[in-house]
């Protein structure tokens, strides 16, 4: 199995469960879009903005914040420097054991004022969008109910217009940063899309479960397993004692969109049997296009 081959594989399983049509959604992007976007981390030593955090009942849910904690390890294992962008709660509750930039802007232009202060300052060298609130095309955010959720939504959408380097995001419903890039497809679900694009869009079961996807391909690359040291069950043990819910069942459990973690275990490990043959070198640019 050659690099593209293994991103297919990946990008089918991702979808295999497709509570939320994003097979479909995935049969609409150009076949690499896992590899594509690995590639665009490989190797970093800078930093690496990682953005999340979708609000549900007050508070935050598991999905986005688990793959925030998973990626945010792994590429400090790499040698980057990993941020971790999001507003509060969520940013109280990860400050501890985390590096944190917490957002505050609610409106445009100060979130784009915010987003160009802090671009500025960081320099990121890839930006990384999970399971992030996208703005629709009135400028406001909703949630997969269609509701109006833009009083509890902090803005992180500058940040991709305005960045200038690689921008990836996940999502697993079509509301989120980043799929603005198949607004095509989602008019056909019952939700208020988002238009925000990126460069490159992930799309998953689970949006924790499209970081696994790109943990699969940084540690082949770097013949490390680093996969096996991430730990579901923790990580959401970790964020319920600080608050979290389920953004499915709205309930403070140790679950990720309605799915107990075993769900996401058995996609890691999958994901590791994937990539258990030889390692080659990342190919170059030209041949992921």
């Amino acid at each position: 199995m050659n690099e593209m081959q293994l991103s297919r594989a990946v990008e089918t399983l991702l979808v295999d469960r497709n509570p939320r049509d994003m097979r479909r959604a995935s049969e609409s992007l150009q076949t690499g879009y896992f590899l594509r976007a690995a590639r665009h981390l490989h190797q970093l030593q800078g930093t690496v903005i990682i953005a999340t955090g979708f609000p549900v009942s007050g508070t935050f849910e598991t999905d986005g914040p688990v793959g925030a904690m998973a990626l945010y390890t792994s590429l400090q294992i790499l040698g980057a420097r990993p941020v971790i962008a999001c507003g509060a709660p969520l940013a109280c509750a990860l400050r501890e054991h985390y590096e944190v930039l917490e957002l505050h802007a609610r409106d445009l232009p100060t979130a784009r004022a915010e987003a160009d202060i802090q671009l500025t300052a960081l320099q990121p060298q890839a930006v990384v969008v999970i399971e992030s609130p996208g703005l629709a095309a009135d400028g406001r955010y909703y949630n997969m109910h269609g509701k109006d959720i833009s009083a509890f939504c902090t803005i992180f959408d500058p940040f991709i217009s305005l960045a200038n380097c690689p921008t990836i995001a996940i999502g697993d419903g079509g509301n989120e940063i980043g799929m603005g890039n198949i607004g095509n497809i989602l008019t056909s679900l019952d939700i208020r899309p988002s238009v925000t694009g990126c460069d490159e869009l992930l799309v998953a079961d689970v949006s924790n479960w499209g970081v696994y996807g790109l943990i699969a391909f940084l540690g082949m690359w770097a013949q490390q397993d680093l996969l096996a040291d991430i730990a579901p069950l923790e990580l959401l043990d970790y964020l319920s004692s600080r608050g979290s819910v389920d953004g499915v069942t709205g309930k403070n459990t140790l679950t990720e969109d309605g799915l107990p973690a075993q769900e996401g275990l058995r996609v890691i490990e999958q994901l590791r049997q994937l990539t258990q043959f030889p390692r080659p070198q990342p190919p170059s640019p030209s041949d992921t296009q």
